[in-house]
């Protein structure tokens, strides 16, 4: 096992890893919008965060040797299901023809009021 850790993501507040490669599998932690480097939690809007999330998941895949477009699995959890026509339309953009399975979670709040999470399992190599 692997453990995956980026600059280019924000850095884990608890005790977990960005990443976990094993099998030829790369695990990504669920990740909010957060911007590295940045210490404020500025959600923003829904579409903005989005990106975020996903940006943040592509950093962390590229570190494990990865990327969105070998993504097999994403989970993303939405605190507002109202939102979910901005967070399709964010998501389909920048996945662009690349279409893993996926699961919609909605959930009553995230930490720090961010709207949405985005998990991923992807392949490496």
């Amino acid at each position: 096992m692997e453990l995956i850790r980026t600059d280019a993501a924000p850095i884990p507040g608890g005790h977990y890893s960005q990443a976990v490669v094993h099998n030829g599998f790369v695990f990504v932690a669920g990740q909010l919008a957060f911007v590295p480097g940045q210490r404020e939690h500025r959600p923003g809007p829904i579409a903005e965060q989005t990106e975020q999330a996903l940006r943040n998941v592509e950093a962390i895949l590229k570190a494990a040797g990865s990327g969105l477009d070998r993504v097999v699995q994403m989970t993303i959890y939405v605190s507002d299901m109202d939102h979910w026509g901005e967070v399709n339309a964010t998501y389909a953009r920048i996945m662009g023809s690349h279409r893993p399975a996926r699961a919609i979670v909605p959930v009553k709040e995230l930490h720090y009021g961010y709207g949405i999470e985005v998990q991923a399992i992807g392949v490496v190599g």
